[in-house]
């Protein structure tokens, strides 16, 4: 199991990327974090996320 957000979820073996396409996340607008290390968006096609993992996304928001 994989904690996301606070949610367990069965995704471990599936790439950062694969996670973010298949839960209709824009890769160019949200941070990936893996066990409190930012994962740089040029890794998000080969970082793969694994059993055990916390991983956290946030998503950059504009205001005024």
């Amino acid at each position: 199991m994989v904690k996301v957000n606070g949610t367990q979820m069965e995704i471990a073996g599936v790439t950062v990327a694969e996670f973010l396409e298949k839960n209709g996340y824009d890769r160019t607008k949200v941070a990936v974090e893996i066990n409190l290390d930012i994962v740089p968006k040029a890794r998000y096609d080969s970082t793969v996320i694994n059993d055990g993992d916390s991983v956290e996304v946030v998503s950059f928001v504009g205001g005024g």
